[in-house]
């Protein structure tokens, strides 16, 4: 999924945190609604101006920067 064109950043908004284009909702809050258990139904009716694929764009924006941020394994040594 192209998240970039459902995920912007701007100064100007929520202090330039990664939010929902068109809102003010940040991934954060996004994320920590997930993380909290509530379901994407909870998330849009607490957050009208958040659509499902918005939501699916911040679980893929989430995923590819925990790719970026976990190490990468060692290679095993054969013994």
């Amino acid at each position: 999924m192209d998240y970039q064109k459902y995920i912007v950043r701007d100064p100007e908004v929520c202090g330039g945190e990664p939010v929902v284009r068109g809102t003010r909702v940040t991934i954060r809050t996004i994320l920590a609604s997930l993380a909290e258990g509530a379901r994407v139904g909870d998330i849009l009716e607490d957050f009208p101006t958040v659509h499902e694929e918005d939501i699916r764009a911040v679980i893929a924006f989430a995923a590819v920067s925990a790719e970026e941020d976990l190490p990468v394994p060692g290679v095993p040594s054969i013994r």
